[in-house]
C-alpha cells in the first residue's frame, strides 16, 4: 500500500528543513508514515483510494497526494520535535499539516466529490 498516494520526497518536503535528517533518509520510517496516511485517508473517506488509484482523475490525484504527504509530514515532524527550532514551532507545523489534510479529507468523503473524481 505504500507510496501510492504520495512520494517519500513529498513527505520530507512537507516536514520542512528542520526535519530529523536520519528519519528523513530512512526508507522504513517513510514507508510506515505513507502507509499510515493512506490507511487513514481510506478509512476516513470510506473509500479505498489506493486500490482504485488507476480510476482516479489526474487532478484528484494531486489532492490525494497533498493530503497524504501532509499527514506523513506531520508524522515525520512528530518523530523528532526536538530537531525544530522550538517545540511550539514543531507543534504549529504539525497542526498546520493536519488541518490541510483534514480539509481535503472532509471533501473526499462526499459522494459528489467521489463522482467528480471518477471513482463512483
Amino acid at each position: 500500500m505504500s507510496f501510492t498516494l504520495c512520494t517519500s520526497g513529498a513527505i520530507v518536503t512537507k516536514a520542512g528543513e528542520d526535519v530529523n535528517q536520519t528519519a528523513a533518509a530512512s526508507g522504513a520510517i517513510l514507508e510506515q508514515l505513507s502507509e499510515d496516511a493512506e490507511g487513514y485517508i481510506n478509512v476516513m473517506t470510506g473509500y479505498d483510494w489506493v486500490a482504485n488509484y488507476a480510476s482516479i482523475g489526474a487532478n484528484w490525484k494531486f489532492a490525494l497526494s497533498h493530503a497524504c504527504s501532509c499527514l506523513g509530514g506531520a508524522g515525520l515532524v512528530d518523530y523528532d520535535k526536538a530537531s525544530y527550532i522550538g517545540l511550539g514551532f514543531a507543534e504549529d507545523k504539525i497542526n498546520l499539516l493536519i488541518n490541510r489534510a483534514d480539509k481535503l479529507i472532509s471533501r473526499l468523503k462526499e459522494d459528489r466529490v467521489k463522482e467528480k473524481a471518477g471513482v463512483t
